[in-house]
């Protein structure tokens, strides 16, 4: 007996061994099993995903002998036929090889006779864009008011082509893809039925090269079945797929963070024997970054992700977050810019050094410019006024780090470094006076010079911040009412995510330094660590000592959140701009005049004005 492949093999032959869909089969659903079926069914959605195994279910459920309902019984004769595809009354039509408009009036001249042993006869219509603009002519009429016994089922991958009038028809369903998260257990469940041996990465690899698609799955296994004899490896799908373990990307990143440009190509070198495509490589980086972002933020992993848990946790620790964001951006930026490089290889190479090479900038150098005399050795003091970086534009070998504290710095210091820069100064515009001898080298000292100050001045900042750390706040005495929470967070001066957390809570308690708010339900988004700790810290500095805060979801919605007030008065003061206008005297004489009305959506009220 001859191989029949998985992706037919396993077509589902009821409703419920469907994966996914359910916003389409629960109305398939109770329209069969309460006799409410419309005429003509559109089903769309990219390749793959059900559309025509759908229509073909519901043809099923139509004609099976003992009744229409969702469940036909796969047991009569219709059932049967039509999952053998020699069902009479199913007349399966494919639009791409019948595009004329005689093939389209052949089909409906047969549209009139009675079925021949079904209950309905159904017109299943695949790939039904791909009609001329004459063919769908022919057909709208038919389909606005075929007779009672006739069912039409279209399905395509391309709605926009269809016109409007054929759309106007139809009751349209739209099929999702096939996330990851379902497909990689139902892959599995699959493999483990066809006793099938397997590596859990190369289903992971699988799923998410079909990209969606059930059947390109299952196509995909059929072929990783045969590469592999029998068996299902990582390493033979990568090979086959042109893909490559997760552990390369780590290695990728673990040579940015540790600012090793050699080791970087290297990398690159070892991938080019496993993947041609470097935009799919650059991909899988920033996929990476992604995950690693999302750890930052919500504090856990994406489901579905093929990510070492372990890593990504370590990698969030390692990175700081802007650090991530800008490795993003620029990964983002070069695989746009991909297709003008003379190659996608040289392309990621330079991605990579711009990854290697910029940083964020760093807020210490910018801090109290005036103070660019900064606080260094004495035998080094002068030195420091005319010596330049030795390599400015290289990027730190670990930025996340805290700079090495400098040494702490004296009076006899700084005396020294103000003399010795008010005599450099004096020296380079008595220079330019006598005479223009190497003008360009007295500019270059000057830039120096501040580089190294502000270099200087960010080392001394960070020596100061470490020696010296803030004294730690005591406990707050806390004596705040729940009505009062509006105007304390009008007071903190916080903004973004934090302040939408305080605007949705309300004040349950405040005793000693524990404050306890609860959250609105609807927004438990916002409740992420980052979000309370900042709250947290703003608070405590308001309240003048350390404050405990703790952000709870109650059973029953808080009533009477900022946010909820603040919505109320704006709703208050459209309520009065709208009497405002329908009780005008203007107003009314026009409405009576010309037998006209209000139209209320449109009046806005006016902010608040000054008094003149």
């Amino acid at each position: 007996m001859s191989y029949e492949a998985l992706a037919r093999r396993w077509r589902p032959r009821r409703f419920e061994d469907m994966l996914g869909q359910q916003h389409v089969l629960r109305a398939l659903s109770n329209a069969l099993d309460h006799d409410r079926l419309h005429h003509a069914y559109l089903f769309t959605g990219t390749r793959g995903v059900g559309k025509t195994t759908i229509a073909r279910i519901f043809a099923k459920s139509l004609n099976c002998e003992k009744g229409v309902s969702s469940t036909p019984c796969d047991e009569c004769s219709a059932c049967k036929q039509v999952d053998e595809g020699r069902f009479l009354d199913l007349i399966e039509v494919d639009a791409a090889s019948r595009t004329g408009v005689d093939d389209t009036r052949e089909l409906l001249d047969n549209v009139a006779y009675a079925p021949s042993s079904g209950r309905y006869k159904v017109y299943l219509i695949d790939e039904v864009h791909m009609f001329s603009k004459s063919s769908f002519n022919a057909l709208l009429k038919t389909l606005e008011e075929p007779p009672p016994h006739v069912k039409f089922l279209l399905a395509t991958t391309d709605p926009q082509k269809l016109p409007i009038t054929v759309l106007s028809r139809c009751l349209q369903f739209n099929l999702k893809e096939m996330p990851d998260q379902l497909l990689r257990p139902y892959l599995a469940t699959l493999l483990d039925n066809e006793k099938v041996k397997y590596d859990e990465l190369a289903v992971a690899h699988v799923a998410q090269a079909a990209d969606g698609s059930v059947r390109d799955a299952l196509s995909l296994l059929d072929q990783a079945i045969a590469y592999g004899q029998g068996e299902i490896k990582s390493a033979e799908v990568e090979a086959m797929l042109g893909r490559f373990s997760p552990s390369r990307l780590y290695d990728i990143l673990d040579t940015i963070i540790a600012d090793k440009p050699d080791q970087a190509f290297k990398q690159v070198d070892e991938l080019a024997a496993y993947v041609p495509d470097y935009s799919y490589v650059l991909g899988e980086l920033l996929s990476l970054l992604h995950q690693i972002a999302t750890v930052q933020t919500i504090g856990n992993i994406q489901e579905g992700s093929v990510h070492d848990e372990s890593r990504l946790t370590a990698f969030a620790k390692d990175i700081a977050p802007q650090d991530v964001q800008l490795w993003y951006q620029i990964g983002l930026t070069g695989r746009r810019d991909m297709p003008y490089a003379p190659n996608q290889r040289q392309a990621l190479e330079m991605i990579l050094i711009r990854m290697l090479a910029f940083k964020p900038f760093a807020e210490a150098s910018v801090a109290q410019p005036a103070q660019a005399a900064v606080q260094t050795s004495p035998g080094s003091a002068a030195n420091a006024v005319t010596a330049a970086p030795a390599n400015p534009v290289t990027r730190q070998s670990a930025p996340r780090q805290t700079p090495q504290a400098a040494a702490p710095a004296t009076a006899a210091n700084v005396t020294t470094q103000a003399i010795n820069t008010k005599a450099a100064t004096t020296k380079a515009a008595t220079t330019e006076a006598q005479g223009k001898q190497a003008p360009a080298r007295v500019s270059t000292d000057h830039v120096k010079k501040d580089r190294s100050s502000k270099d200087e001045a960010s080392k001394a900042q960070a020596s100061k911040d470490k020696v010296a750390p803030q004294p730690q706040l005591p406990p707050a005495q806390l004596k705040w009412k729940p009505g009062q929470w509006s105007q304390i967070l009008a007071e903190v001066g916080i903004s973004g995510m934090p302040l939408q957390l305080g605007r949705n809570c309300i004040l349950h308690s405040a005793k000693n330094d524990q404050l306890h708010l609860h959250l609105d339900p609807e927004y438990d988004s916002l409740g992420s660590p980052r979000s309370k700790a900042r709250l947290q810290e703003k608070l405590s500095l308001y309240a003048q000592g350390e404050v405990q805060l703790k952000v709870s979801i109650p059973a029953d919605r808080p009533q009477g959140t900022p946010a909820m007030l603040e919505k109320l008065a704006e709703q208050e003061k459209l309520n009065e701009a709208r009497s405002a206008i329908e009780e005008d005297p203007v107003v009314a004489e026009i409405v009576a005049k010309f037998d006209a009305e209000v139209s209320t959506g449109s009046i806005r009220p006016l902010d608040d004005q000054p008094d003149s």
